[in-house]
């Protein structure tokens, strides 16, 4: 029996993904949590709170610890993220040629601070320490594109034109 249950985002989550996860394993034991925890963030994109019950319950470890693992460790994400993740140099050459502009300008435009998801699920954001684009500084990257030597307004542009492809 298939079942689902709506996340605290508001998404549906069908719990069977956990349950195979889980199920996959010859033993369930509570030092498993972090690798099970990596598998489920794989078929979610994140980590919905329907299934971090579901890992709590069948590893036998309290919630709180569940939660502890996934909040100390960045790699885990509790909510979902944008269709377009856009990551901000914030090395020293994107740094003294003005990304720290850019960041302002990004939290402005979307209303949402570094590693948040805008409320209609279009864009992330996130800094990084480089993306190797130095000659390029200030520079952003949107999936696999890169936007180098930008400025507030060239940013503004770029956003517009993602938004542009989803009308």
């Amino acid at each position: 029996m298939t079942t689902v249950i709506e996340s605290e985002a508001g998404r549906r989550v069908n719990l069977d993904a956990v349950r195979d996860i889980l199920r996959a394993r010859k033993e369930l034991l509570p030092r498993h949590l972090i690798a099970v925890l990596q598998e489920v963030q794989d078929v979610y994109g994140y980590l919905p709170e329907p299934a971090l019950e579901e890992i709590s319950y069948g590893l036998n470890v309290p919630l709180a610890r569940v939660y502890g693992v996934c909040t100390f460790y960045s790699q885990f994400r509790m909510a979902p993220l944008g269709k377009y993740i856009i990551k901000v140099c914030d090395g020293t050459a994107c740094h003294v040629r003005g990304s720290n502009d850019l960041l302002e300008e990004l939290k402005t435009q979307l209303g949402i601070h570094p590693g948040q998801t805008t409320e209609d699920g279009l864009f992330s954001f996130e800094t990084v320490m480089c993306i190797g684009a130095c000659g390029l500084a200030p520079v952003i990257m949107i999936g696999d594109e890169t936007y180098g030597k930008l400025t507030p307004g060239k940013l503004s542009e770029v956003l517009d034109s993602y938004r542009r492809m989803e009308e």
